[in-house]
């Protein structure tokens, strides 16, 4: 069985799946030599044209020369922008670009001087240039792959496995494209010293120059040109295959040459096959023999609305619009300007627009030769996009997929394989623009990819970013460590006592000003304490110190509230109230006063103390009725021994207390040594003059007048009810032991007890209010005090113990009398 390249050698073909013959319409165009156009003033250099982003050299205002450099970058892939004339730059700026979107892009306008003056140029030569430097120069000159694709050259030239067999592409199958054709006439020496640059590079086993059948002056002109050329005889070779659309494209090049299928996703360069256009060749030579840069290429313009069709070469960046005007454009309505031939081209949406590096072709077809668009119809399923497509693709599938935006499901049926050579839509029975659907839907798949792309970039430079942060941190700490072992390890033993008598110092001085006063929160004082201490016995004084302190905080802030709640429960009387008792009781005291004035013996007083508290009244009856019966028996025994004796009275107070024991201790004291002042002046009035005794109502009423108006809320009934029958036993004891004086002392005493146990000193009463139901509050100038309900009842048992007692006095004095 023969090997492959002995097949080439014996000039065996394959064929390919799919394709179409359409009409050729060459002849329009390639029947006359390549030629130029007149310089256009204006020129549109997009940046970058070709590979990665390219950073501007220049500024608006610089002047520049023809085949400058205008951009700098960096990227395998990155190839430079070059002026395509002479002149100077008016504007960078977004410009509509040569796209089917028509999208700006980021444009260097230059406005030509005329001079077309070239820049420095430096011609090489193979033996003078290894193959990194003859890399680099194609690099340098911006080549990109002529047919369509502009893929960079020296990436190509530059592959990673060996290269056995190599294609210079000179098929041109797309109708209405002479480009290449006429290049091979006019210049198929330049071609093949190009051709001699790829081979020295790559030194494949085998070189093949494929070209159709319907290029036979193109044919002869290159295998001329091989015969004339130093290329080894059996290693290149011109050969001839069938017209068939699109046998020019590469996957299809090499199944037609070899019979080898380039798998899904894979590259020619995988199966040791490189292909390169024709045009490719020819700039690669122009690159290295003599130093230019791709600056300009041959465009073909045909169309029956063209008045000089041909080929020609354009300056990189001369605008469509003014290219057309040279070859004499005839305008009409809705006229429409095709890039690329009648299957692959796209129409633009605008004019002006550069010529691009890929750009090999400006159709300006009449209604003649192209028909008027027409509404797409629905599928009929026919099959023959499936038949013409020579990818072997289902593109019925696909264009259901695509319509419905489902790009996932569209990408599964190999859409990334589909070359837009426009075969199924030539074929399409219901006029449905098929590649149209699959430009979107990859375009779509392209922009999810990248949005992708930079998503998982963006998460990585993220994750970098904190394992930096986390490193940069354990590097720190490490360092740190690292440092006070140091320090540590060379400290002497002398450096280490001053560390710790300074350590010591700060914690005295803590503690210092801890146990200090201070006003600050219990908050601070805990937080103070805890920093402060140091030394355990110290640290437990400390805390102690602040519990106390707290507590007696605590209490004082009790006390505070108390008060507070005091003041803020009183309820002041009522002034007009007040008013009223105390001109009732200035009334009773003047009554009184012309009672006493008509006749001195003693008569009942109205008690002026209508509102008197029942429990204060049966502590004064109780305190009254011991001071009558301790009298009583003194008068028995000795008459001049009126005076009471301290001890006793002291004694007969201390009975009374001890009955009602609920009542204040301080209140109490007060009111048994009124009660011994009292007896005491009582006595001494006896052995002077008994008329004097009497008593004097309007000081006395006068005394209690001040009572009667702060009080309004007090038992009135039971007041009266208990003094009365107190005066009466009084009465009448003292009528049986010289009436005169018993009445005026027990009058004197009950009263000041009353008044003493109202009163502390001075014994001034402010207010006397019903709190709740039992419980009576009594405010003074200087203090206030509660009278619980058991306090209320044990002063009333120590009442009827008093009353029974007086009573009981009162019998004896009966029956001694008698």
């Amino acid at each position: 069985m023969l090997t492959i390249l002995e097949q080439l050698d014996k000039g065996s073909l394959w064929q390919s799946p799919g394709g179409i013959h359409p009409p050729q319409l060459k002849t329009l165009s390639n029947q006359s030599a390549i030629s130029r156009l007149p310089l256009a003033k204006r020129f549109v250099v997009p940046v970058p044209l070709v590979g990665e982003q390219a950073t501007l050299t220049v500024t608006v205002g610089d002047k520049v020369l023809k085949g400058q450099i205008l951009t700098e970058g960096a990227g395998f892939t990155y190839l430079p922008v070059h002026a395509p004339t002479s002149g100077q730059i008016i504007a960078i700026k977004q410009h509509a670009t040569n796209h089917p979107s028509s999208l700006p892009t980021l444009s260097c306008i230059i406005e030509a001087d005329g001079q077309d003056t070239w820049c420095d140029l430096t011609p090489n030569s193979l033996n003078q240039l290894s193959k990194p430097q003859i890399l680099d120069k194609i690099k340098q000159a911006g080549i990109a792959g002529m047919g369509g694709a502009a893929f960079p050259s020296h990436v190509k030239l530059n592959p990673a496995s060996e290269i056995d067999l190599v294609i210079i592409n000179g098929i041109e199958c797309e109708p209405y494209i002479t480009s290449d054709d006429r290049l091979m006439r006019d210049h198929s020496h330049e071609i093949m010293s190009g051709v001699g640059v790829i081979n020295h590079l790559l030194n494949p086993q085998r070189i093949i120059i494929a070209i159709e059948d319907n290029k036979p002056e193109a044919a002869q002109a290159m295998q001329d040109a091989l015969n004339r050329s130093d290329l080894p005889k059996g290693v290149v070779r011109v050969t001839v295959i069938p017209t068939k659309y699109p046998s020019g494209g590469e996957k299809q090049l090499i199944q037609i040459i070899t019979g080898k299928e380039v798998p899904s996703g894979a590259i020619p360069a995988q199966l040791g096959i490189v292909v390169h256009n024709v045009g490719t060749a020819y700039a690669i030579q122009e690159a290295i023999y003599q130093g230019k840069p791709l600056i300009e290429r041959v465009v073909t313009l045909t169309g029956e609305h063209i008045g000089q069709p041909g080929n020609y070469w354009l300056p990189i960046g001369t605008t469509v619009a003014d290219a057309l005007q040279s070859v004499k454009f005839i305008e009409s309505a809705e006229q429409k300007v095709i890039v690329g031939g009648p299957m692959m081209g796209y129409a633009l949406a605008e004019l002006d627009v550069p010529i691009l590096k890929g750009t090999n072709c400006l159709l300006v077809p009449s209604q003649n030769e192209i028909a008027p668009d027409v509404d797409e119809k629905a599928c009929i399923r026919c099959g023959e996009c499936a038949v013409a497509c020579p990818a072997l693709l289902l593109p019925q599938q696909l264009f259901w997929h695509a319509k419905a935006e489902e790009y996932d499901k569209a990408a599964s049926f190999n859409l990334k394989d589909c070359i837009e050579c426009g075969c199924c839509s030539y074929v399409c029975p219901s006029d449905i623009p098929l590649v149209e659907y699959y430009r979107v839907a990859k375009s779509a798949l392209k922009i999810e990819a990248e949005e992708k792309r930079q998503a998982e970039q963006a998460k990585i430079r993220f994750e970098t970013r904190l394992q930096r942060l986390e490193d940069e941190k354990n590097a720190r700490e490490a360092k740190a460590k690292e440092a006070a072992a140091k320090r540590q390890a060379n400290m002497k033993s002398s450096d280490k006592d001053a560390v710790a008598a300074a350590m010591a110092r700060i914690a005295a001085k803590k503690a210092q000003v801890t146990t200090a006063p201070s006003t600050a929160s219990s908050t601070e004082t805990a937080t103070q304490t805890s920093q402060a201490v140091v030394d355990p016995k110290k640290a437990a004084v400390n805390a102690a110190i602040e519990r106390a302190k707290a507590k007696k905080a605590a209490q004082a802030s009790a006390a505070r509230n108390d008060t507070l709640d005091s003041t803020s429960e009183s309820v002041i009387v009522d002034d007009k109230q007040a008013k009223i008792a105390a001109a009732v009781a200035r009334a009773k005291a003047k009554k009184a006063a012309q009672i006493n004035q008509t006749d001195m013996v003693p008569t009942e007083v109205e008690p002026s103390t209508d509102i008197i508290d029942d429990k204060k009244a049966r502590v004064a009856a109780a305190v009254a009725n011991a001071k009558a019966k301790k009298i009583t028996k003194e008068n028995q025994t000795d008459e001049t021994a009126l005076a009471p004796q301290p001890t006793a009275e002291i004694e007969s107070t201390t009975d009374i207390e001890a009955s009602t024991d609920p009542i204040d201790d301080k209140k109490a004291r007060v009111a048994a040594a009124v009660a011994k002042a009292k007896a005491k002046k009582l006595a001494q009035a006896n052995q002077t003059d008994v008329t004097i005794l009497a008593p004097h109502p309007t000081t006395d009423i006068e005394s209690t007048t001040d009572l009667e108006a702060t009080t309004d809320l007090i038992d009135d009934k039971k007041a009266r009810v208990a003094v009365a029958v107190a005066k009466a036993k009084a009465k009448k004891l003292a009528q049986a032991n010289q009436a005169d004086e018993a009445d005026t002392t027990i009058e004197s005493i009950a009263n000041d007890s009353i008044t003493a146990q109202h009163t502390e000193t001075p014994p001034t009463l402010k207010h006397e209010i019903a709190s709740g139901s039992d419980t009576r509050l009594i405010i003074n100038d200087d203090s206030a005090a509660y009278l619980t309900p058991e306090q209320i009842k044990k002063a009333k048992v120590a009442a009827a113990v008093a009353k029974a007692k007086a009573k009981k006095l009162a019998k004896s004095a009966e029956q001694e009398e008698h």
